[in-house]
């Protein structure tokens, strides 16, 4: 892995990391959704740090370049984020519909009461 590349996963991740605890503490993010933010943030400065060990993996899996290996992991982790992200909407979907159903009910009951004086 190139010098170049390693720099920018060191920075990159930094960054990362910055922005989730400045969020936090902005209270704009929770930190149990920051979690896999910080755990990319790790892996990549693990990743620059002992790249012979990218390098290693990457042979064994039969990448013709270790930074084929680092695109890799970086999509993966970005799918992991994008599966945890839709079942979190899927949920607050469900909630909000609901909400809606509860509010329906309480509508058709304030009115059904007042209409009953």
């Amino acid at each position: 892995m190139t010098i170049t590349l390693r720099i920018i996963l060191v920075i990159l991740s930094v960054i990362s990391f910055i922005l989730c605890v400045k969020k936090i503490k902005e209270s704009k993010l929770k930190v149990i959704n920051s979690v896999t933010w910080m755990i990319g943030s790790f892996l990549f400065v693990f990743m620059s740090i002992f790249s012979s060990a990218v390098e290693y993996i990457s042979s064994k899996l039969g990448f013709m370049a270790p930074v084929n290996f680092v695109f890799l992991v970086i999509i993966a982790f970005l799918l992991v984020q994008n599966f945890i992200d839709n079942i979190r909407i899927s949920t607050l979907s469900e909630k909000i519909k609901d909400l809606n159903h509860y509010i329906a009910l309480e509508d058709y009951k304030k009115n059904n009461t007042s209409n009953d004086n």
